[in-house]
């Protein structure tokens, strides 16, 4: 089905899904690098921020509150406030990768850590969370809330479009929520 301006329409999961692939294709790039390559991983580094501050927000917003507002048993808020805490978790961990010396083991360590934090958190979302949020919310309500994830993950791409990932973002903010 045709959004607003023409594009096909996502349902939240396969939005939520495909950054989940994107941020996990530039992980693998990053797990790839050497401290040779210290260019190579601060351009990695500038996309991974991008991308997961992006994504992190629009789950924040749109997605975890209507998963919550329909949650039924202690299990799905269990899920939800899983997913909450792992993203404080990461909200920790990318300042200080981005501040670590691209050349350095310190770097590669902390690269390592974001890797499976963000595998862990995108596995859990796609093996638990999606599946109950189907069933939840329903085909109807996860189309609605896909348009809007998408048109805040525009707003939010043209915002953060000029500013160096991390750099004066709100991650910190949302970290002490």
């Amino acid at each position: 089905m045709p959004s607003r301006n023409g594009k096909t329409q996502q349902d939240a999961i396969a939005l939520l899904t495909s950054d989940h692939e994107t941020v996990r294709d530039l992980l693998a790039q990053m797990d790839d690098t050497t401290s040779r390559a210290a260019k190579k991983r601060v351009e990695l580094m500038t996309k991974i921020a991008r991308e997961v501050r992006i994504h992190s927000r629009i789950e924040e917003e749109i997605f975890y509150p209507a998963y919550k507002d329909a949650a039924k048993t202690q299990e799905d808020r269990k899920l939800f406030f899983e997913a909450q805490e792992e993203h404080g978790i990461v909200y920790l961990v990318l300042p200080a990768l981005e501040e670590a010396d691209p050349a350095s083991d310190e770097f590669a360590a902390k690269a390592k850590v974001l890797k499976d934090l963000i595998e862990h958190h995108a596995d859990e979302e796609e093996d638990e969370m999606f599946p109950r949020a189907k069933k939840l919310l329903g085909k109807d309500r996860l189309t609605e809330l896909g348009e809007e994830l998408r048109m805040r993950k525009e707003e939010l791409q043209t915002e953060m479009g000029g500013e160096r990932a991390g750099r004066g973002s709100r991650s910190r903010e949302s970290a002490s929520r």
